[in-house]
């Protein structure tokens, strides 16, 4: 086989391997979208996130703390909602709810543990924004705070994560919260991270 047509086939596979990606990521976002749609719950963060800049940033302690106390309902919401959105995206088939560690598209029929279940991490997820909101381990507000954008932000990269990959997804967290990766994974509390390492992580591939 001549240099050209091995060069050709090359174009050819790389054509098929980005068609592949770019209609299984469609399907992946168009699926969690549904999910998301009732609720308000990327309003809520928002809302969180700013609120909780504008209290770190304030330096009177009253005005600081009716900040705080202003967040508590919205917090409780965020959590309920989310909570919901676990549940009814727990009824989404299994093979549908695979979120792929490699962007290969195909590779969760050949290797089943190059994947993981996004309804298992939904659920660690809830579970763990849930425990920040009861303030489980009677932090301070600043260190509730931080603990509960973690949540928020591991959360939201494991949903960018199921829509496109792991790279954009930690991408996009550094580019719209200014947060690596491993700063919410070490933010979110003992339980969350234990349990979401084990879920991603699971078995070694090969």
């Amino acid at each position: 086989m001549e240099l050209i047509e091995i060069l050709s086939l090359l174009m050819l596979l790389a054509a098929a391997l980005h068609w592949g990606n770019t209609q299984s990521r469609r399907q992946r976002t168009t699926l969690l979208a549904e999910h998301l749609q009732p609720f308000q719950i990327e309003k809520r963060m928002q809302q969180l996130t700013e609120a909780y800049m504008r209290a770190l940033g304030e330096t009177d302690l009253q005005r600081q703390s009716q900040i705080w106390q202003i967040q508590e309902p919205v917090e409780q919401q965020l959590s309920e909602e989310f909570k919901a959105l676990a549940q009814s995206f727990g009824q989404v088939p299994a093979p549908q709810a695979r979120t792929l560690k490699l962007a290969l598209p195909g590779i969760d029929k050949l290797l089943p543990q190059s994947t993981f279940d996004t309804r298992r991490a939904l659920q660690i997820h809830a579970e763990g924004i849930e425990r920040a909101v009861r303030n489980e381990a009677g932090l301070a507000p600043r260190d509730k705070a931080f603990t509960l954008m973690a949540e928020m932000f591991l959360m939201q990269h494991s949903c960018h994560w199921f829509c496109r990959s792991r790279a954009i997804a930690s991408a996009r967290m550094l580019a719209q919260h200014q947060t690596h990766y491993a700063q919410a994974l070490n933010g979110v509390s003992p339980e969350t991270r234990q349990a979401y390492l084990a879920l991603v992580n699971g078995p070694a591939l090969g």
